[in-house]
């Protein structure tokens, strides 16, 4: 099978040949592990299986502060400490109202102008829209994160408006989007933390289950699977996700979920997509634990498909280079 094959397969709950793998690096993992392999082109040999784009325009960075970035939405980042994603500066809302605010053009041909080319060079991966910080994370990176949980009590209109603003920028790059060669769309919107969520369950509900229907019906109509990104404990919510049309869950985290439960309670109706440890396994295990629960993963997780494995994340920095290299060898091994 390709890996198109595989994964299509793991997602219609059918047993692929092998169980398909993508394994992601920060940028700190990643030097470590040219360092460790003396091999600067090592992720071309993964044999990863997902593939794609995203429509989101790149951050431009600020030519006198290069540690410091800016968004198409205007939001500026700074890169300082976390080199990966950053931590957003200054507010697009300092007040709740969103006043004369325009958002980019979902139609901006430099978001486009090179996604049928690049989806060709990857035709043998299973291709992906990827559209990262798609509701929750979008607004509060734009308002504040106290100030748009506050604004969820005391504020409500606002925020539908500022969600129903930012429903309407996905839906048009998912009507562009989903007329390329892709066959799912991965919607990025970290909702939790390690204890729970982040908003809680109730105004999860409220705020942003609606919004979710509403672009996974869009996903669905044109015939693709819908993915999430969310980290942090979110499980309580799986039944929600069902109910308005998730396929796949990541990035599944070991530490907050039980993998091996979701899968006996949820497994029939979601798919998965992570599972590896980040926080424990990597960094603190060793190589004959990292394969034994990559192979313990492949057996029960990977039963009857519905599951693609993954480190829990992109890898951190502090994972050591032998742990990754178990990782690869175990999943290549299969």
């Amino acid at each position: 099978m390709t890996p198109r094959e595989r994964v299509g397969a793991a997602l219609r709950h059918e047993q692929p040949d092998l169980c398909p793998w993508a394994i992601g690096f920060t940028q700190g993992a990643r030097a470590r592990m040219v360092e460790y392999t003396g091999d600067p082109d090592f992720e071309s040999k993964l044999g990863n299986h997902l593939g794609g784009f995203g429509p989101i325009l790149a951050m431009e960075q600020d030519p006198e502060r290069p540690d410091f970035w800016e968004d198409e939405f205007g939001v500026r980042w700074n890169r300082s400490i976390d080199k990966d994603i950053g931590n957003p500066e200054a507010l697009i809302f300092p007040r709740p109202k969103l006043d004369d605010y325009r958002f980019p053009d979902p139609d901006d041909p430099r978001r486009w102008a090179d996604v049928a080319n690049s989806l060709a060079s990857q035709s043998e991966l299973f291709p992906i829209m990827n559209l990262g910080f798609s509701l929750f994370e979008r607004a509060w990176t734009m308002r504040g994160m106290a100030n748009l949980l506050m604004d969820m009590i005391e504020h409500p209109r606002f925020v539908d408006n500022l969600f129903d603003a930012i429903t309407e920028f996905n839906l048009a790059l998912i009507e562009r989007g989903v007329k390329y060669d892709v066959d799912a769309v991965m919607f990025g919107d970290d909702w939790g933390q390690q204890q729970g969520m982040i908003m809680g369950p109730a105004l999860w509900r409220r705020f942003i289950k609606p919004r979710l229907r509403e672009m996974y019906a869009a996903v669905h109509a044109a015939g693709k699977y819908v993915f999430i990104h969310s980290c942090g404990k979110v499980s309580e919510v799986f039944p929600d996700l069902i109910e308005v049309g998730l396929d796949c869950f990541n990035p599944f985290q070991p530490e907050v979920i039980d993998v091996y439960a979701a899968k006996r309670e949820f497994g029939d109706r979601l798919s998965f997509f992570g599972g590896v440890s980040t926080q424990r396994l990597l960094p603190y295990g060793t190589p004959e634990q990292v394969k034994a629960e990559v192979r313990r993963l492949i057996a029960e997780v990977g039963k009857s498909g519905g599951y693609i494995l993954a480190p829990a994340h992109g890898i951190p920095r502090d994972a050591k280079p032998e742990n990754m290299r178990a990782l690869i060898e175990a999943v290549q091994e299969q």
